[in-house]
């Protein structure tokens, strides 16, 4: 089970955007990163390309570029702060996260 998981609210700890809320497009677990929506915005010059029939314009294009997982930390939906994130099970036998700060399951 992860941490931080698609859906979730992260603040940015450090780097350019440090304090920043967002919340979490896509996590990449193999390279144990994460891209956050409007956030760590990266910039790509493309060239001019012929795509099929049509004739696509150079352009700069901009995209949230992944940002690693140590450098955000979850905002916990209850108490609003960010926290750090352990796991336990229920009396079902599911194992769930839940705030270290207030003590509540995060779903």
């Amino acid at each position: 089970m992860q941490r931080i998981k698609s859906g979730d609210t992260v603040e940015i700890i450090t780097g350019k955007d440090l304090g920043e809320r967002g919340k979490v497009m896509r996590v990449i677990p193999k390279k144990e990163r994460l891209v956050v929506e409007g956030l760590n915005i990266a910039t790509k010059h493309q060239k001019a390309r012929q795509q099929g029939t049509q004739q696509i314009p150079a352009q700069i294009v901009q995209f949230p570029a992944p940002l690693h997982l140590s450098n955000v930390m979850l905002v916990c939906p209850s108490c609003s702060k960010r926290v750090r994130v352990g796991f336990r099970t229920t009396e079902a036998g599911r194992k769930v996260r839940y705030c270290k700060k207030c003590d509540a399951n995060i779903e």
